[in-house]
């Protein structure tokens, strides 16, 4: 039987920490990771002795333990990581409140860091990828031996089909971009911050895998982030208003296909 969202508003976000967001780091990603995570909790008001619990990606490189070691959180009572990318973000903040809300720990940092840009660079393919006779990499055979080889391509086709059955329009498209780049454009650690887009310079920017323009598309930038997630009731004494985690979920599909639907 499928029960109801029960989190029911007794965790919260009480600390955020970022690096600087850029092309070229010139650090390696642990140091990132590291940097981030121990902002994160500086700004929650907590020490790193206060945190017992990490999540992140199944695609981070850092390692929870060795951060933990590194900025001198110690041991831990919960680690996890959530599969997929882009599509899991909101999956690590579920996963540190259902830890939270249990009991399981007691102050969980979610992070990822990544030199996505300067190192292993997700939107410029999966053709160089060594082949493996896993389920993981078969899912690449629906799409890599016909020229789809991009996190753009894949979408796009998917994109063409949305289009052809409800009537959207690219401009439609844009008209998401453009809210999701002012609304990003006012973090003074955007790499454009202060440049928001408007639908005609959507419009007009190169096609990467039509129907999707160059402004459809996410950046890929070197940098680390990080979330700390504790009760609502110990947020009362820390010193940022918490933001409260009153319901989460993730989904797939029946017939879950690449990055469509989770």
């Amino acid at each position: 039987m499928r029960t109801g969202n029960r989190l029911g508003g007794a965790a919260a976000i009480v600390g955020i920490g970022a690096t600087e967001f850029s092309k070229d780091s010139g650090r390696s990603e642990m140091s990132l990771a590291c940097e981030s995570v121990l902002a994160a909790i500086t700004d929650a008001g907590l020490q790193p002795s206060d945190v017992d619990g990490m999540v992140t990606y199944s695609a981070d490189n850092n390692p929870d333990i060795e951060i933990a070691r590194n900025v001198g959180i110690g041991a831990l009572r919960h680690f996890s990581r959530v599969h997929y990318g882009g599509g899991a973000a909101c999956g690590t903040v579920v996963m540190a409140a259902m830890a939270v809300v249990t009991g399981v720990a007691d102050v969980v940092v979610c992070y990822r860091a990544f030199n996505e840009r300067s190192g292993r660079r997700f939107g410029a393919g999966v053709q160089d990828v060594p082949n493996a006779a896993t389920a993981e990499r078969a899912q690449f055979a629906w799409t890599s031996p016909f020229g789809q080889l991009t996190p753009a391509s894949w979408v796009a086709m998917v994109a063409q089909r949305y289009m052809h059955v409800t009537g959207t329009t690219s401009e439609d498209f844009g008209r998401v971009a453009v809210a999701d780049r002012k609304h990003a454009a006012t973090n003074p650690a955007a790499w454009f911050h202060e440049q928001p887009i408007t639908l005609e310079e959507h419009q007009a920017s190169r096609w990467i895998v039509e129907p999707l323009h160059l402004l459809d598309c996410c950046q890929e930038s070197d940098g680390g982030q990080a979330l700390v997630v504790t009760s609502t009731e110990r947020a009362r004494d820390l010193p940022n208003r918490p933001a409260i985690v009153v319901a989460g979920a993730q989904g797939s599909a029946t017939d879950q296909w690449t990055m469509t639907s989770f």
